[in-house]
């Protein structure tokens, strides 16, 4: 899934607006197995001035880079993390690593020759599925819509159990850019 549909899950199951810090540790949370990729094809691109299509074609699919994708991606590193979070009941770092395996379990079943280890270190098994949220080879055009629509759910969801304006504001700037990610927009057009 992209990114910003994750935050919007990520959020709306796990912020909690009774219990203070779960919302951001939420967000937080969603965005993690995200972050690396971000940051190595920043430096990439911007640092080093590699071209976004050898980065894309080349360097993702590199071992380096997907040892990295192992780490932050891994059900078993998330699932202790929150196992741990669960029984010390430190709600904060239950909405983080809540989150965390939530952007997991979405990407698990939408991601084809771009999957990741998602179960490292135990093994480095990659599950390629033949259904892609980007690939319209792989029904990224049916994924995409749903995607939306789910995003949407979680937008409304948010605005409704949430009366803090930076939350709103948040909220409609993460569905503003689902929309314009998520392919929605071949259906309108």
């Amino acid at each position: 899934m992209n990114t910003p549909a994750h935050l919007l899950v990520g959020t709306a199951i796990f912020g909690r607006p009774d219990l203070r810090g779960t919302y951001l540790a939420a967000l937080m949370g969603a965005m993690a197995p995200d972050v690396s990729l971000y940051v190595m094809v920043a430096v990439s691109i911007w640092g080093m001035g590699v071209p976004a299509q050898t980065v894309f074609r080349e360097y993702y699919y590199s071992d380096a880079w997907q040892s990295v994708f192992a780490v932050d991606n891994s059900f078993i590193l998330w699932g202790l993390l929150f196992a741990v979070a669960f029984w010390r009941v430190w709600p904060k770092l239950i909405a983080f690593a809540g989150a965390g395996l939530m952007h997991l379990a979405l990407d698990f079943p939408l991601h084809t020759h771009d999957a990741r280890m998602h179960f490292w270190p135990v093994t480095d098994w990659v599950f390629e599925s033949p259904i892609s949220y980007w690939d319209r080879a792989a029904h990224a055009g049916v994924v995409g819509p749903m995607e939306f629509g789910l995003s949407l759910g979680c937008a409304f969801l948010l605005w409704w159990r949430f009366r803090d304006r930076l939350v709103w504001i948040a909220t409609g700037v993460f569905l503003l850019l689902e929309g314009l990610s998520s392919g929605v927009w071949q259906f309108v057009f």
